[in-house]
């Protein structure tokens, strides 16, 4: 009986120790870095470490400030997410996403950086809001 009742706790722990992502809560939820709150759901990120604690961000450069703070380490990380701009509240994974840098984009802490999912989205909103193309390495490069 104690031996079950001590696999059932073990499962139970296991279980609430998940480092899989989560929706942002907008309104709710504040910037790690820069403690705004989140309100604009075509804009913010997250990152999971592997033992499931969630950082979530408002913008582009937070996100950058907390990677280059080695506050977690590179190692510690399983999913670094960022939201799609033109699916709303839809997280994509940040490090194969595709960016977009323009003025017109009005973003939380005026990084101007929007990300897409998909390579043919973000040619569609360059054409209309001009600014140029950026990759991950790039991101990581610019906001050191």
């Amino acid at each position: 009986m104690k031996i079950q009742l001590l696999n059932l706790i073990s499962i139970i722990f296991l279980l609430s120790c998940s480092a899989d992502p989560r929706a942002i809560r907008y309104g709710e939820d504040s910037c790690h870095h820069c403690k705004m709150k989140l309100m604009d759901p075509q804009y913010g990120s997250e990152v999971v470490t592997q033992k499931g604690k969630i950082f979530i961000f408002d913008d582009v450069n937070c996100l950058m400030s907390f990677l280059g703070s080695e506050e977690v380490s590179n190692q510690d990380i399983k999913h670094i997410l960022i939201m799609d701009y033109d699916r709303v509240e839809t997280l994509t994974d940040a490090t194969i996403a595709f960016y977009l840098k323009s003025d017109k984009f009005k973003t939380p802490m005026a990084s101007n950086v929007v990300a897409f999912s998909d390579y043919e989205t973000l040619k569609k909103y360059k054409k209309d809001h001009g600014g140029i193309y950026m990759a991950w390495g790039e991101l990581l490069t610019q906001f050191k």
